[in-house]
């Protein structure tokens, strides 16, 4: 999902320049497998583990990411054929083509609510990472337990994050452009968190094979009855999320060298199969390994003295910090383009308004985010809400498919609602009864 910014920037600036005639590299097969991986590939794995023992074990959590990915897949599929009959190359512009202006602005809002949304799963993420971490720092010092460090106001992980996101996450989020982070070198020293995901997977595999007792409770919570119902809903919301490389799709296929639809649904197989590999590997052997005593974040199971997690806990903060002014800069440009396209009628737009305008729009984000972060309490609320949220801007594909393809395409938009009504209303309950 992080990465689906990075490369959807790169893949639209690319395709702005003419295609024939021009010296644009194209991409091939493994090229676009690769980035569609590095598209879908990212934080929602730490949360699968925590998905399947809600779901009420392996069988029951695999049965449903196999009839999810089934609408992924001809969602993929639906997209890459929309973008070639309206020769549109972003995911809002195919909208906005094959359903209409009120449709593609309804998209826009959406897509600015799920980047919002994203960066605070984000942030949580981060949250619970500088937890454990200081949890690690203090138990190396001192040699005491968890139970024994003293509280302090500064030794808060909330305190951490605030510092963090106005220290190192405001500076990269206010220029016009991402530009500045190559100075970081960050992109180069510390791979994207796609690139972690495999490694962290093994990881998780090994420790599970390295553990001398699995005395894990497997049993589901709920066996039968509407709850072990609702329980298998339940990881919906994380497929959808982890799954998600749907808004980058069309500037991929866009700048594939093969466009034959043919080729595209084996691009899109192919690649939903590697991820399906990963994710399901991780939600089994996590499982496996501490059963209903998982976390919503699969890192934050194992011991803080665990020296390969907390590397995998560094890993994975530093490329969040990398990755979410990159998402800042997606949500606010359509935003900033709202309010100078209204006030432009108005009165005469100057560099510095725009530049005023984009600093309130930075702080905003951040603060926002920062305080929802910090009061949502842990990663699967998070992930439950945001998941919905990404089942509803999937019914846009869905949406696309409607419009071509009459009959698939009300089943699809029908089970797109159920699955955004249905996981956004337990996840806020639940959310409120925890408050």
């Amino acid at each position: 999902m992080e990465e689906l910014a990075r490369e959807s920037i790169r893949s639209i600036s690319l395709l702005s320049k003419p295609a024939r005639g021009s010296d644009v590299p194209r991409l091939g097969s493994f090229g676009a497998i690769f980035i569609m991986l590095k598209s879908a590939l990212g934080a929602g794995l730490l949360n699968f583990p925590w998905a399947f023992e809600k779901a009420g074990g392996v069988n029951t959590a695999i049965s449903v990411e196999m009839v999810s990915l089934v609408f992924l897949i001809s969602g993929l599929v639906i997209l890459g054929y929309a973008s070639s009959i309206s020769r549109q190359n972003t995911y809002h512009d195919v909208v906005r083509e094959v359903c209409g202006q009120r449709i593609g602005h309804l998209c826009e809002i959406c897509f600015v609510f799920n980047l919002f949304m994203i960066s605070v799963a984000f942030l949580v993420v981060v949250q619970d990472q500088l937890d454990k971490l200081c949890l690690s720092l203090y138990e190396t010092v001192t040699g005491n337990t968890e139970g024994e460090m003293p509280y302090h106001w500064y030794t808060d992980h909330r305190f951490a994050l605030f510092v963090t996101c106005f220290i190192i996450i405001l500076p990269l989020s206010v220029p016009k452009e991402i530009g500045i982070q190559k100075y970081t070198r960050c992109y180069y020293i510390f791979p994207s968190i796609s690139y972690h995901c495999p490694t962290l997977t093994c990881s998780i595999i090994a420790k599970y094979y390295l553990k001398d007792e699995h005395t894990a409770d497997l049993t589901p919570e709920h066996s039968q009855g509407l709850d072990s119902w609702a329980s298998m809903f339940s990881v919906v919301p994380t497929i959808c999320f982890g799954f998600q490389c749907h808004e980058a799709c069309i500037a991929i296929y866009s700048s594939m060298e093969n466009k034959k639809i043919t080729h595209w649904v084996f691009i899109s197989v192919t690649s939903m199969i590697f991820c399906l590999i990963i994710y399901t590997l991780t939600g089994v052997f996590g499982f496996l390994t501490f059963g209903r005593e998982v976390a919503s974040d699969i890192l934050m199971s194992y011991p803080g003295n665990d020296v390969m997690m907390i590397i995998a806990r560094l890993l994975f903060g530093i490329s969040i910090v990398t990755i979410y002014p990159i998402i800042l800069l997606l949500g606010r440009s359509v935003i900033l383009t709202e309010i100078l396209r209204f006030w432009e009628r108005r009165a005469i737009i100057t560099s510095v308004f725009e530049s005023r305008c984009r600093l309130i729009l930075t702080i905003l984000w951040i603060t926002v985010t920062l305080l929802i972060a910090i009061y949502i309490p842990d990663m699967s609320e998070a992930i439950s809400v945001i998941g919905g949220i990404s089942a509803f801007f999937l019914s846009f594909s869905w949406c696309v498919t409607s419009s071509l393809l009459t009959g698939w395409g009300v089943v699809t938009v029908v089970t797109g609602a159920f699955i955004f009504g249905q996981s956004t209303s337990i996840a806020v309950m639940e959310l409120m009864h925890k408050f």
